[in-house]
């Protein structure tokens, strides 16, 4: 997937905001509302600008649609500084999150050792920006150590400590700030014992040249994000985290609290429980693999066959 997912300042506010301001414009080919009568005032759905984030934006708007709220939608707005500060001022209403960075963003010094933790801090956090996380889904996108199926196999790797009796083997593929991040191999030294003998930047964030990098060889071990289609398509092997170096990513919808009612809820809350890892997965690879879906169809398919439309 291209994109950055540790977001913990260093992006220009200013960049960011003139991201919000273009993708406001509502002659935008992805700007849409629909009147209903179940609210009479608008509820505007945004998303980050990746195509992951703007999936499950359309999968927000679309069920509120058809709950019969006024919605209209606001995609590819930027960043967590141009996304936030619109939530709390009202400009978007509802947006589609991850709990751990989100928290990091929020709390750069926040614990953020497992998933409860992180949920129960970035309760807190959204409460002291005037903001309400709603139940976050099964669903996660994160940092992950992939490596093919055929080393998975011949190295009978499971866990991510497996890999500590291969050092000397291992080339690891990642973007190059991935040596430093307390999370990249600093983590995994001290979480695993993995001490790679060499290291190959790939500036991509998981996507096609890493991927590439790994199925050839050129790399045995790849750091690419959990939802990425290339892990489905090219049969990679996520190796599990059992002492979660890398945080916590639940989806999570993120609002504007006074926005936020409890009929708003019961309707997002829906989807969350039915959104699983793999269902992401799935979406992401309708639209950014070979079929190349839009995303509103992609979420409508997916609501329908939930049983989340029409209802």
């Amino acid at each position: 997937m291209q994109k950055t997912r540790l977001i913990t300042g260093g992006i220009a506010a200013l960049a960011a905001i003139g991201l919000l301001s273009a993708c406001s414009n509502p002659t935008a080919p992805d700007a849409g509302t629909d009147e209903g009568a179940a609210s009479g005032d608008t509820i505007v759905v945004s998303s980050a600008n990746f195509p992951e984030s703007e999936i499950i934006g359309n999968l927000y708007a679309e069920a509120l649609k058809d709950a019969g709220f006024t919605v209209e939608t606001q995609f590819n707005i930027g960043s967590r500084e141009a996304y936030i500060p619109a939530l709390s001022d009202g400009s978007i209403d509802l947006i589609p999150d991850y709990t751990g960075n989100l928290l990091i963003f929020l709390d750069p010094e926040a614990d953020t050792a497992d998933a409860e933790t992180i949920n129960t801090g970035l309760t807190a956090a959204l409460e002291a920006e005037g903001l309400t996380g709603l139940t976050p889904a099964e669903a996660e996108d994160k940092d992950a150590v992939v490596v093919t199926k055929e080393t998975a196999e011949k190295w009978n790797l499971t866990t991510i400590a497996d890999l500590a009796a291969h050092n000397a083997e291992i080339t690891y593929g990642a973007p190059a700030e991935f040596q430093e991040r307390p999370q990249g191999l600093p983590g995994l030294k001290a979480n695993y014992g993995v001490e790679p003998s060499a290291f190959t930047p790939i500036a991509d964030g998981g996507g096609p040249a890493t991927v590439d990098a790994l199925v050839s060889g050129q790399v045995q071990v790849a750091n690419i994000f959990t939802t990425s289609p290339a892990i489905v398509e090219n049969d990679l092997v996520v190796l599990e985290d059992p002492k979660n170096n890398f945080p916590a990513q639940q989806v999570v919808p993120v609002g504007n609290t006074e926005k936020l009612t409890p009929e708003v809820a019961e309707v997002i809350d829906a989807i969350s429980a039915e959104l699983t890892t793999e269902e992401l997965i799935a979406l992401n690879t309708r639209v950014s693999g070979e079929e190349k879906v839009e995303p509103t169809k992609a979420a409508t398919d997916w609501l329908t066959e939930k049983g989340l439309l029409g209802a």
